[in-house]
């Protein structure tokens, strides 16, 4: 057995998105492991890479382990998961365990973006999705940021410390890139730019949050976009409310909820 001693089950949630491959090693409950790495072409190479660094990180073999389960939109390649399950059932999961009390969920991911309303055991009551077009996302971010020649952290940055939210009228990535340009151009600033694009994601969100409807309980942000201060200060408040974060990196929550689910089916299978 692996350093973490004899006796111990061990479970792995992996999350392949887009942009980056998660992966959460749990025992006892606990989170032992994790890892954050670039999807590459290779999508089920790229769940496999994510899995073996979150298990070096836990310090146990893959042969430990006792139940995988593998989410994402890269989840049908994971031949070496137990179980295949939606990322919206992980994400609500993964909400719940740092946030027992979470209502709702609003999820940010490279190529999506997620409104989830949660019951109290953190089941999916509903949800509302974004996945055709860049706008709501991190890849609307990233062509942004490209477009101002900076990093999407400086882009963050230039929102918190606008004067105001310059009007965005696009909500296309390409026509939005386009607007910036001419912004730029007639002489506006590149901090109100930045706050103007941060608070058009958060009006596009918040029209997607608002059709699963308001409940008591808190409100999370997850995904990696999670991490960008001005997006979420746009949010709370266009929403109008506070938003959670997880403790740990907010990119993990898909894997942290998939780890979840392996534990508790296989116990399940255990106890019958």
């Amino acid at each position: 057995m692996g350093q973490q001693g004899a006796g111990k089950l061990y479970f792995a949630g992996v999350d392949i998105g887009s942009n980056a491959a998660k992966s959460v090693i749990l025992a006892d409950d606990q989170i032992i492991g994790q890892a954050i790495v670039p999807t590459k072409a290779d999508v089920e190479n790229s769940g496999k890479t994510a899995l073996k660094a979150a298990l070096e990180s836990a310090g146990i073999s893959e042969e430990e382990l006792s139940y995988t389960v593998a989410t994402g939109y890269g989840r049908i390649s994971a031949s070496y998961a137990d179980e295949v399950i939606t990322e919206i059932t992980c994400h609500a999961k993964g909400a719940h365990y740092f946030f027992p009390n979470a209502r709702a969920i609003i999820d940010i991911g490279g190529q999506d973006s997620k409104a989830i309303k949660l019951d109290s055991y953190g089941n999916v009551v509903d949800f509302v999705m974004n996945d055709k077009c860049a706008a709501g996302t991190g890849k609307f971010l990233e062509v942004i940021a490209r477009a101002l020649e900076v990093s999407i952290d400086d882009l963050s940055l230039k929102t918190l410390a606008g004067d105001y939210a310059c009007p965005i009228n696009s909500t296309c990535a390409i026509f939005a890139e386009s607007e910036v340009i001419s912004l730029l151009a007639s002489g506006e600033k590149e901090e109100n730019i930045a706050k103007g694009l941060h608070y058009a994601v958060a009006k596009r969100v918040s029209s997607m949050f608002s059709r699963i409807g308001s409940n008591d309980g808190d409100r999370v942000f997850t995904g990696g976009v999670a991490k960008n201060a001005g997006l979420r200060s746009a949010l709370e408040e266009v929403l109008g409310t506070s938003l959670l974060v997880s403790p740990v990196d907010p990119q993990l929550n898909g894997a942290i909820g998939a780890a979840i689910l392996a534990r508790s089916n296989k116990l399940e299978e255990l106890e019958n």
